[in-house]
């Protein structure tokens, strides 16, 4: 099975190029984050025309996540489903899981926080401490999960092309990192980590001045699968081509296949 994920930075403008990787790559399942539209102006006859069901949790404007699918989604659920659906952090449309082929496949986009003095940066924070808690009361370590999605944080000085000038600073903070790793305390393993070791692989590249093609980019987007779907991740990887489409995503995909 092919998991992938990709932060898509508009559905409606990107569609397209949606369905030109899915058919390229062959994909089983493909994670969207950010689609910028409500669920009723998703295109689910385009996918649908190429083979894939669709799970939406959609918003307006910002937000909004999908899991596309050749075989039906079963049990799917929108939101951090242990907190009310009118709790503040189910407001924005960040999480979208769902069953595909006995997998457990969570759709997610975090925060960005915008800057450690931001009244947003709190709310960041929140979020990943209620996500541990949502998968403490959804999931189990001994099942088959997989977390994919953008999530705002670099996770180690790899994982960015220029460390040593970042500092304490958004995206890669102790804060933020110490947030995400609470997280994988859970026990989750990172797909891409298993089978590449090096630096320079990044997922995401500011569109500002040229910033992909001078290498400088971080990588942010992941998928973190339970222990026992990880031994059985076969390869990984990061596919650059999207990034250098015409009117691209500023995000790229991650892949990783397992032999279930």
């Amino acid at each position: 099975m092919k998991i992938s994920t990709w932060n898509v930075n508009s559905i409606r403008v990107r569609s397209e190029q949606v369905l030109k990787w899915l058919e390229r790559s062959g994909a089983d399942v493909l994670c969207l984050q950010e689609l910028k539209a409500p669920e009723e102006e998703f295109p689910y006859e385009l996918f649908k025309e190429a083979g894939y069901h669709a799970a939406v949790a959609g918003q307006r404007t910002y937000n909004g996540v999908a899991i596309l699918s050749k075989e039906e989604p079963e049990e799917v659920s929108i939101g951090l489903s242990h907190l009310a659906p009118d709790h503040p952090l189910n407001e924005q449309r960040r999480i979208v899981a769902a069953t595909v082929g006995g997998v457990r496949v969570v759709s997610a986009y975090l925060p960005n926080g915008e800057s450690l003095e931001s009244d947003k940066f709190p709310y960041k924070l929140e979020f990943f401490r209620e996500l541990r808690n949502y998968l403490d009361a959804t999931f189990e370590p001994e099942g088959k999960l997989c977390l994919c999605g953008d999530f705002n944080v670099a996770i180690n000085d790899i994982d960015l092309y220029n460390p040593e000038e970042r500092g304490e600073s958004i995206l890669v903070s102790s804060k933020e990192r110490g947030a995400l790793g609470e997280v994988l305390d859970f026990g989750l393993a990172d797909c891409f980590r298993l089978h590449n070791k090096e630096q320079g692989r990044y997922s995401w590249w500011d569109y500002r001045g040229g910033m992909y093609w001078k290498g400088e980019g971080m990588r942010i987007d992941y998928l973190w699968a339970t222990r026992p779907l990880a031994d059985l991740c076969v390869a990984s990887d990061i596919d650059e081509s999207p990034r250098r489409w015409k009117r691209p995503s500023d995000h790229t995909v991650v892949w990783a296949d397992f032999d279930v």
